[in-house]
């Protein structure tokens, strides 16, 4: 190390840098994969609210024509 002219300290900084950037690389995967859950999750949920008023409306219609 001092062949090169670089502290061990230097060296120690440099590997916590890059293992913390590995780390971040990772949890920027994860949170991609979350973000896509979610995102399909909110269509999921769009569909079936519109589903319930779709039966909310058929119940309407066909219970005023019972009467």
């Amino acid at each position: 190390m001092t062949e090169y002219g670089v502290s061990l300290a230097s060296i120690n900084r440099w590997r916590n840098e890059f293992s913390s950037t590995t780390n971040n690389r990772e949890d920027l995967s994860v949170l991609e994969t979350e973000k896509q859950k979610v995102k399909a999750l909110e269509k999921e949920l769009k569909e079936m609210k519109l589903e319930r008023d779709i039966l909310k409306k058929a119940v309407s219609i066909f219970s005023k024509s019972d009467r």
